[in-house]
């Protein structure tokens, strides 16, 4: 057992260390595109399924809360927290259903939409992104693998360079607290103004 938890931190090390070495330009312009729209009135809103559900909240939270510094709130949604829609959608209509239906009835040209999928495959994230594009508003993705369909979907797109579910979601957490901390310098730290 010890070789086989030693195996899967060299694993962990090599995603990083790709993940260092290619990821600056993307998060970068994400943090820019997320702090123009609230800058501008606008809103972010996250989802995913499963573990990016848990990270579609995550993030949220500490756009809403607070990351590192102490700053005004900031206006971030996870679709994945309302059962009540959730499960009304999924009842009524289909589960593919359940984040399009909340992007049609809360986003505006000003807001950003941000789906997680490690697959960049799945249908509910996929639909709600075609209709993010309908309304003109700004696409962010994390993906994992190839991209999948949300490759051609998203304005940016940030891939974790891994095939291994895990390893994709422990990247795609970290870069998202590097894009809530750029976030945060750009509207009132070190890069504001």
């Amino acid at each position: 057992m010890d070789k086989y938890i030693s195996d899967i931190f060299d694993e962990m090390r090599e995603t990083q260390t790709r993940f260092i070495a290619e990821a600056a330009p993307v998060l970068i312009a994400i943090s820019t595109e997320i702090a123009q729209c609230f800058i501008n009135g606008g809103k972010l809103m996250i989802f995913g399924n499963g573990g990016s559900a848990a990270d579609a909240q995550h993030i949220a939270a500490e756009f809403v809360n607070r990351f590192k510094m102490e700053r005004p709130p900031l206006p971030a949604i996870a679709f994945t927290t309302d059962t009540s829609i959730l499960t009304s959608i999924g009842n009524d209509y289909e589960f593919n259903d359940v984040f399009i239906k909340q992007v049609s009835a809360l986003g505006n040209e000003n807001d950003v939409v941000w789906g997680i999928s490690t697959s960049g495959n799945s249908e509910n994230v996929v639909r709600a992104l075609r209709e993010a594009a309908r309304g003109d508003m700004k696409i962010v993705g994390f993906t994992g693998r190839d991209g999948g369909k949300m490759k051609g979907l998203c304005d940016l797109l940030f891939q974790s360079p891994s095939e291994n579910t895990a390893r994709i979601q422990e990247i795609h957490i970290a870069a998202a607290h590097i894009i809530c901390q750029l976030v945060d310098e750009i509207m009132f730290g070190r890069f504001a103004g």
